[in-house]
């Protein structure tokens, strides 16, 4: 085990060969997965940044700088070895003290395991610890100073554990970023939801004592003056005034002990039930089924808006000019709440994933339920300037036929940026392309014709002609970005995205572009994207809302031009179509798709086009 530390320390600390980081993964795997049921891409044959290492990215020299094993279902122990981010698993036993010696640590999530024993005071020794998450665990004990004392250390959550004693008064500086609700035996001043510490003699100064209730300490009450009435001065008299003075005191403790049972009572009462409204419900099955999530999220007060940036890459951190930061902040979301909307992006929550960006399902609090695109910094504008620019762009971007850009986060300790877009309930527009007669997913004719006439409106908007200043070409348009809502209203999704990304990745997602059919055929000689571009494309996707099919051939073309329409309309509608309709469309559509950009029209007269009464 202790050649597992040393060759791991190296590895986070220090740039090593290729043979070195494969060893040291491999050995990661041994660890977590030794029977080879979750880590499968990870094999002794390849290179862990070609891409096909799950959860490993690399940087720009090709180096290994971020593993993200969120949401495995891994159930080996936790090795003595720093894996960033291993929440969401069944991962039992103690968090290795070794921890401590990886200088470079900056991010620990091992949220929603089975960890147990004491939170190791040599993790507030880690100088680069931003962000510490130990949550929904079974831990022990106090919380360590040494925590208290983690000079980069902004959230700090211990929520639902068993932990026990004082609370250091200098974690009051994390404010929102300490959670530690639902550890009945925490105590401390200064800390709203939490009582004042009880003195216990005797106790040991460096470990604190938890609190304890029922320790109330012993009220003294003053002696009663014996009276010196001269009628008194018998030993009747005498036992009377005794017998007064016992019954006070007992009338006296009597009242103050209900008062002090029936005010703890209260305050039990009240912290319980400020717990149950305040707090994350405890979830005992890591895999719940979207619905149950949304109940659990529903029970939360507060929507999630306008929460504070994620530290670390930060484009951000640039002067934004006469641009509103106030604007900007209003878009930013807290790396914590992108965590918890995906449960540590869950393997579960994973809708679509490529050679770009991984696309999450995911629950905000206020119970709306959205997709979070994951993108790597090493696909991001390297530029933070050009970067921002883009950001600007797309918050900017507000029409009824695009998908909302609900917010954003960048975190440099992750490597990743984060975009946050309304969910849209009916998928791709490509999903009822090629789909069988007696199919549900066969589209109606005015639903067709309703589909095209949103899209034409999102394009037209981009293009600046209604709202907009300035010209923005979407670059990407397809049956794969077409999304249709529960109404069947189409939504173009990932509008501005190319201003956020690296020109060679632009250039590699052309490849698929051109594969399927939407790349007009100017830019192979031009290598330029214009308006007419994305008028090609609209023009393709007619088509295949027309025939209902993906492939478009030269045939369909050809049928359109000699007047045989009924060849090429989709056989699914079994006729029942307006053919006045049906061939403007499909005229419409041969325009747009015309081998010169000259000749096709603009989105302008497109919708022109299309207002017209069939």
């Amino acid at each position: 085990m202790s050649s597992l530390i040393f060759l791991l320390f190296i590895f986070v600390s220090h740039s090593l060969s290729l043979n070195n980081e494969l060893d040291t993964l491999m050995l990661i795997k041994d660890s977590l997965d030794p029977e080879n049921h979750v880590l499968l891409s990870w094999n002794n044959h390849s290179d862990p940044c070609s891409g096909t290492f799950d959860g490993v990215a690399c940087n720009e020299q090709g180096l290994v700088t971020n593993i993200s094993l969120q949401g495995k279902g891994l159930s080996g122990e936790i090795p003595s070895v720093i894996v960033l981010q291993l929440c969401h698993n069944e991962l039992n036993g103690s968090i290795p003290t070794e921890l401590g010696k990886l200088k470079r640590l900056s991010v620990l999530a091992l949220q929603y395991n089975h960890l147990s024993g004491a939170i190791p005071a040599s993790l507030g020794e880690l100088e680069t610890l931003e962000r510490l998450d130990l949550s929904f665990n079974t831990l022990l004990g106090p919380i360590p100073v040494t925590l208290a004392n983690a000079p980069k250390l902004e959230t700090l959550d211990i929520r639902n554990n068993s932990l026990s004693g004082s609370v250091p008064t200098d974690l009051k500086r994390l404010k929102e970023g300490f959670q530690y609700f639902n550890n009945h035996g925490l105590c401390g001043t200064g800390f709203a939801h939490l009582d004042s510490c009880q003195i216990v003699s005797n106790s040991d100064p460096v470990r604190p004592e938890p609190y304890d209730p029922s320790n109330i300490s012993t009220i003294e009450f003053p002696t009663t003056p014996e009276p010196t009435s001269k009628n008194c001065g018998n030993s009747g008299c005498r036992r009377r005034s005794d017998s007064s003075t016992i019954g006070l005191v007992f009338a006296v403790i009597g009242v103050v002990s209900v008062s002090a049972l029936t005010g703890l009572f209260l305050i039990l009462r009240h912290r319980r039930l400020k717990q149950k409204i305040g707090n994350t419900v405890e979830i005992s099955d890591n895999r719940l089924s979207t619905d149950k999530i949304k109940e659990v999220y529903r029970k939360k007060a507060s929507p999630l808006i306008n929460l504070e940036y994620s530290s670390g890459w930060d484009p951000l951190s640039k002067d934004l000019g006469s641009y509103s930061q106030e604007f900007l902040q209003s878009f930013m979301f807290n790396l914590e709440e992108v965590d918890r909307a995906t449960q540590c992006f869950s393997e579960m929550n994973l809708l679509a994933k490529n050679n770009i960006s991984s696309n999450y399902r995911g629950i905000l609090r206020d119970g709306s339920i959205v997709v979070i695109k994951c993108i790597p910094k090493t696909s991001c504008k390297s530029d933070e300037t050009e970067f921002l620019n883009g950001l600007k762009i797309l918050t900017s971007l507000k029409h009824e036929n695009l998908v909302r850009l609900r917010g954003f986060c960048c975190s440099k300790s992750r490597g990743e940026c984060f975009l946050v877009y309304d969910f849209v309930s009916n998928g791709r527009l490509s999903k009822y392309l090629d789909v069988q007669r007696e199919s549900a997913e066969v589209l109606e004719w005015s639903t067709r014709v309703s589909i095209i006439h949103g899209i034409a409106k999102g394009i037209f908007y981009l293009h600046g002609k209604k709202g907009r200043k300035h010209s923005l070409v979407h670059q990407s348009i397809s049956a794969e970005k077409v999304l249709l809502d529960s109404r069947y209203k189409s939504l173009l999704a990932d509008s501005g995205l190319h201003k956020l990304l690296a020109d060679d990745v632009v250039f590699s997602t052309l490849k698929a572009s051109a594969a399927m059919g939407y790349l007009a055929p100017e830019y192979t000689t031009t290598g330029r994207f214009t308006e007419k571009s994305d008028v090609y494309a609209f023009g393709m996707i007619v088509f295949q809302i027309l025939t209902g099919k993906h492939d478009i051939t030269q045939l369909s073309r050809q049928c359109v031009e000699t007047g045989t329409l009924k060849d090429i309309i989709d056989e699914n509608l079994e006729g029942k179509f307006l053919e006045s309709e049906a061939e403007k469309l499909a005229r419409l559509a041969l325009v747009c798709t015309d081998e010169s950009p000259h000749l096709r029209p603009t989105m302008e007269n497109v919708m022109l086009e299309l207002s017209h009464k069939w």
